[in-house]
């Protein structure tokens, strides 16, 4: 089985060295990116399982690639970690709402960070495994292709969005506290941010378009999605 390839975008030599030596022990592949240009170049030529990008680098920065990439049909379904030495809240939801699927802040541990690695790949496995479409009174949702169509009409969604979509799908009727989304959308806990699912489910609502009042909010608790 080919080992899961990683891009490592880092301008701090130091710290891009570290990271591709603990990443690599872990048995995966590394390659390596010192700027934003270069990232998104590396991507489009050869896509990576996962992308490790850190906010601060030379050129367009991270939040503008995270971008991108979540602009890219191809690329849209890559996840990003972000790293960076911001702690602001206001960072980490921003990040968030681009479609980042996890958050480190510098100093960090390099096991924390591959246990992360591990975990969004384990989750972007079992996706990859379940139905391939899910259909309903005009919803369409292609999990191997990530793909939602409303009425008709393919409407797209970043990597975070399409997974709690798909949380939904598969749940549906079942009440879905924001803990457990975090748990299941971003594979782990984020202590003190679950108001950031209340974002992307306001994006996902916009998305869905007449279809909105499908996702039901129940005071005091979650969500639960009716199919």
């Amino acid at each position: 089985m080919p080992k899961a390839r990683i891009l490592i975008v880092e301008d701090d030599s130091d710290i891009l060295h570290l990271l591709a030596y603990n990443i690599e022990a872990a048995g995966f592949d590394v390659v390596k990116a010192m700027d934003g240009n270069t990232a998104l170049e590396m991507v489009r030529r050869h896509p990576p399982d996962l992308v490790v990008l850190d906010l601060m680098i030379p050129g367009i920065d991270g939040f503008e690639v995270c971008k991108e990439l979540k602009r890219g049909a191809e690329t849209r379904g890559i996840p990003v970690i972000m790293l960076t030495a911001r702690g602001e809240e206001v960072d980490r939801i921003v990040g968030l709402e681009l479609g980042a699927d996890d958050y480190v802040v510098k100093p960090f541990s390099p096991r924390e960070l591959i246990l992360r690695i591990r975990a969004i790949l384990r989750r972007s496995a079992t996706d990859a495994t379940e139905e391939r479409i899910w259909r309903s009174e005009g919803l369409s949702v292609d999990f191997e292709g990530h793909k939602l169509t409303v009425d008709g009409a393919e409407t797209p969604l970043t990597a975070t969005e399409f997974k709690l979509l798909a949380e939904f799908v598969r749940t549906p009727g079942k009440v879905l506290t924001r803990d457990q989304l975090l748990d299941r959308v971003w594979a782990y806990q984020f202590e003190g941010y679950a108001r950031t699912v209340d974002t992307h489910v306001r994006r996902l609502r916009r998305k869905l378009g007449p279809h909105a009042d499908r996702v039901e909010t129940v005071r005091g608790v979650g969500y639960r999605f009716r199919g």
